[in-house]
Parts: C-alpha cells; structure tokens; sequence
C-alpha cells in the first residue's frame, strides 16, 4: 500500500470487515457450531454428553490444548454422511464470504472420521463437493489440506495417506495437527517425504505450545512451505532472520492463542512485532466456533488489543493471498480487488 492515503483510526474495524483475505488456518471440523452438532446428532442417533446445546456452548473453556481436543473430538462423532460433511463445510464458506474472504484452504482430517467407522472417501468426497461448489454458491474459492494427526504414530499417516491417494486430485496439500508438545515434526519425515514425491503442497503446525525448535524441524525435515501458528518464532532471533529472509508465511491465529492460554491476553501477542521485523504473517481463525470468532472477529479484536493501523491491515491481507496456493492469475484478481476496497476508504 505504497503512497496511499492514510486510513482514520474510527474507519478502521469497518476496514478491516471489508477488506478481501483469503483464510489459511481453519479446521473445518472446528467450524461445526454447537446447534449443528446437536442437529446431526439427533438426524445421526448419535448421543451427546450434553443437555442442551447451550450446556455445550458453556463447556468451551479450555486450560490448553489437550483439553480443547478432548472436547472437539467428542464432537466429531455426529458427522457420519458425505451429506455431513458437505453441510458442515458449506456452512463454514458462507460465514467466511460474509467476513469477505474471497479464498480458504480448508484443514481437515480423516484418521478422526475412520476411527468412528467413517469412510476416508465419504470424508473427502462430502468436503471437496462443498469447495467445487463455493464459486457458485458464495463467490469464492476454497481447496482441501489433508492434516495427520501428530498424536498418532507415522504409520498410522502412511495409512491415511494411502487412503486418499484414490482422491488425489481433490486435495491440494498435506499438513500436520493435533497435540503438539511431545510429537515433534521428525516423527512424520518419511511420510513427508513420500507426500513431497507425490506433489502435495507441505505445511505443519509447529511453534504454537511447543518450542521454536519445532518450527526448525518442521522447515529442515518435513520441507513445509508455510508454518502453522509459528508465534513462538519471536524467541529465537535467527529464526526471525530466516523465516523474513525465505518468505515463510506463518498462519497466526490470535483468538486461539488466547482461548488455549499461549497468551494470557491479546495486547501480549506477537502478531505486530512478527508483522514489522517482516515476517509473512497472516491472520485466521482457526476452530472458530471453539474459540470466540471466525476470522474477521480475530483481526478487529487482535488490532484493538495491538494498536495496528491500515498499513497492518493491508499487509495482513496481501500476505494471505500471496501464502495461499492459488495460481497467479486469480491472486492478482484478489489482489486487485483488496486495492480497490483500500481506495474506497482513503
């Protein structure tokens, strides 16, 4: 946003609800609202441990990431037809085209679906339907990454993997979830190594609780081409060189870092300080429907807390879009798009 206008601070929460951005950090299944769960429960006969869907809402308080997972999982079980699916992801696209994201790439996974007798192909049939049709339905675009579970072991992924394989064409990218203290990115090079081979794009969670030697890992192992989270790069100074020097875009998601107790309360996040030493950092919103916001509530609340100002929210914004995997045709469409919508506002 070179040579533009300066935006005025009061315009500024309307900015940021405006502005195009493209979504690079959320778990589907943590876009599934309490009301759905109870709804695809009943439709399911599936039993919940809850009373009422409120009683759910008021059971979403977590001490860290382990105790969020253990609730998250619980409901997953309601999902159980691509029709689930399908419904749960177009769900999840219309919220996010109302927060104007023009893109999202969309983190799920399968090894949750299977345990429960769920087919792999129903999972990623249901969820890529969803995509195929948000240009039509929302007037956006949307691509599936496939994540492993990192608590699980690595042949456990390999078996994930081949799963899919059949699907290939329907998933973009290959990632790597779940509870990460203890699970370091190493554990899961082979298979890493065998999806780099079949050409899926790489990313892993790293640096959220665990320290910034994950994200080293995650980078010198695994060959990601984005981290996940990454907030703990703010320790470790040659990191910060590194992750600036090769553009490695980290998807931040400030909501979650404080619902999970990575920060005790915004105004002590990273996200600003990432921003100006240069980091590609982006904003996302991670398991909204767990954690208090879908994505344009995590940047009005994380500006709020921070002091940022248009010339972080354009950032912000390019950075999404030119992290995404997305061809350069349609980036510079969106990109064109995010200029006009900052024009409006000088």
């Amino acid at each position: 946003m070179t040579n533009k206008k300066p935006i005025a601070a009061d315009r500024l929460p309307a900015l940021l609800r405006a502005m195009p951005k493209a979504e690079l950090h959320m778990h589907v299944e943590g876009s599934l609202e309490p009301d759905m769960i109870f709804s695809m429960g009943q439709c399911n006969r599936v039993p919940l441990a809850f009373p009422s869907v409120e009683a759910l809402r008021q059971a979403y308080v977590f001490d860290n990431l382990q105790s969020f997972l253990d609730i998250y999982h619980a409901g997953t079980t309601v999902l159980k037809t691509e029709q689930d699916f399908f419904a749960m992801t177009d769900a999840y696209l219309a919220r996010a085209r109302a927060d104007n994201v023009l893109h999202a790439e969309i983190f799920f996974d399968t090894q949750t679906h299977t345990g429960h007798g769920t087919s792999a192909e129903t999972v990623v049939k249901g969820l890529y339907r969803a995509c195929e049709e948000a240009p039509a339905r929302h007037g956006m675009t949307a691509s599936l990454i496939l994540c492993f579970l990192r608590h699980l072991s690595e042949e456990a992924a390999f078996e994930c993997l081949e799963q899919v394989l059949p699907l290939r064409e329907k998933i973009v990218g290959i990632g790597l979830a779940s509870s990460e203290v203890g699970h370091p990115p190493e554990k899961f090079a082979k298979v890493f190594a065998r999806a780099r081979q079949l050409g899926f794009r790489l990313v892993a969670h790293a640096g959220e609780e665990a320290p910034a030697s994950y994200i080293w890992s995650a980078l010198d192992v695994l060959k990601v081409e984005r981290i996940d989270h990454g907030v703990q790069a703010i320790r470790d100074a040659a990191l910060m060189q590194r992750l600036v020097h090769d553009r490695i875009p980290l998807t931040v998601c400030p909501l979650s870092n404080l619902k999970l107790c990575v920060v005790t309360h915004l105004g002590q996040h990273s996200l600003k300080r990432m921003l100006e030493a240069g980091i590609v950092a982006t904003v996302n919103s991670d398991d909204p429907a767990y954690f208090g916001g879908y994505i344009n509530e995590n940047f009005v609340q994380t500006f709020a807390a921070l002091g940022m100002t248009a010339q972080h929210a354009y950032q912000l914004a390019r950075n999404s879009f030119d992290a995404s995997f997305i061809d350069g045709a349609l980036r510079n469409k969106y990109v064109q798009h995010l200029d006009g919508v900052f024009e409006t506002f000088e």
